[in-house]
């Protein structure tokens, strides 16, 4: 497994080894013994899958208030995604600032979001799957988002015309989020 850091703190590409043949191929999509030897020392303890049935669905921005925000992993089953992170921590030199990758089931990689960051993503094909691990339960009432075309954040999504959920469409913009990490 390799694991890259990324520019904002605490985000990593994670790129298991896949082995190839005729058949087709295996990877150890998850080893937390591997993840410790790389520093990664999360619990997960709940699986998400969502499938997006058309390209440009946009999913985000979304995360948890502490005591019960969210480290995710998230990994692309078929398709592929423009994943994007947002650092919503104060105290960081980067707050406020975001990146943006492509994840897919061709390029098997992987993305590690810590606590702190607002995540969301964009279909690219139709028929999108997209599992991600979390190391806490989905607590409704500190699910908090951003709105995804904040014009302060100037996120350089891949479509144009997004399709969204109403959930999404009424995000504040990042100045006027609840935050508290």
């Amino acid at each position: 497994m390799k694991v890259t850091p990324l520019k904002l703190e605490g985000v990593c590409l994670v790129e298991p080894v896949v082995h190839e043949d005729s058949r087709g191929y295996f990877m150890e999509s998850y080893n937390a013994f591997r993840f410790d030897l790389n520093g990664l020392d999360y619990s997960f303890i709940q699986d998400n899958h969502t499938l997006s049935k058309e390209a440009g669905v946009i999913r985000g921005l979304h995360y948890q208030l502490t005591p019960k925000a969210q480290t995710k992993l998230i990994r692309v089953l078929s398709g592929a995604i423009y994943d994007v992170v947002v650092d919503i921590r104060h105290s960081s030199r980067t707050f406020g600032q975001w990146l943006g990758v492509i994840l897919s089931e061709h390029n098997h990689r992987q993305l590690l979001v810590p606590k702190g960051f607002a995540h969301g993503f964009c279909t690219i094909v139709p028929n999108t799957q997209v599992l991600y691990k979390v190391d806490e339960y989905y607590s409704p009432e500190h699910d908090r988002g951003i709105l995804w075309n904040d014009p302060a954040l100037g996120i350089d999504w891949p479509t144009s015309n997004p399709i969204l959920s109403d959930k999404d469409t009424r995000h504040p913009f990042l100045k006027d989020a609840e935050l508290n990490f």
